[in-house]
């Protein structure tokens, strides 16, 4: 049996569903980084970029690769002024446990996934307010780490709920 290969807009078509994710996440770090002046505006950047690498990495983890993880902690650090490899460390990080627990966790309810996120990014958070004091050799102060967990925890379910419609919709590779 000869098995025809797909045409040059079948292809595309499933690049950019593939892509989709990535692309995403790495347009809204853009957005949100904008100099709006909103109040916690700085919270949201790692929080927006915690909870697309989470529902990425559990629903459709071939759409989110480690590279493209690395080089979104790598931007979010340029964006917020952290420490270089930080935020693509620890995005790493809740990327692997993730994808340790994720035959645990997408026969679930939605409330357990959405409460193992807010673990995650809270010690996330909390994790890279320690790091960061640490070389900064002093104690920074503990309320943005806070902030940015609450907001992982706010921001979740809203995102979730508008990438399920995309992940079975315009960004389902299957359909392609």
């Amino acid at each position: 049996m000869v098995q025809r290969r797909p045409s040059l807009w079948r292809s595309l078509d499933t690049a950019a569903r593939f892509a989709w994710p990535a692309a995403v996440m790495l347009l809204g770090l853009l957005l949100i980084g904008l100099p709006f002046g909103l109040p916690g505006q700085a919270e949201l950047r790692p929080a927006y970029a915690m909870a697309c690498v989470f529902f990425w990495s559990l629903y459709r983890p071939s759409s989110m690769p480690a590279p493209i993880v690395a080089l979104t902690g790598i931007f979010l650090d340029l964006l917020g002024l952290s420490p270089l490899g930080l935020w693509a460390v620890l995005l790493l990080l809740l990327q692997g446990a993730t994808l340790a627990s994720r035959r645990r966790l997408i026969p679930r309810r939605f409330y357990i996934s959405w409460l193992s996120f807010t673990a995650g990014a809270a010690f996330l958070s909390l994790l890279a307010w320690l790091l960061q004091s640490l070389l900064d050799l002093t104690l920074l102060p503990v309320l943005p780490p806070v902030m940015v967990a609450f907001a992982a925890a706010g921001l979740y379910p809203a995102l979730a709920g508008l990438f399920i419609r995309a992940h079975r919709g315009a960004a389902a590779t299957e359909l392609a």
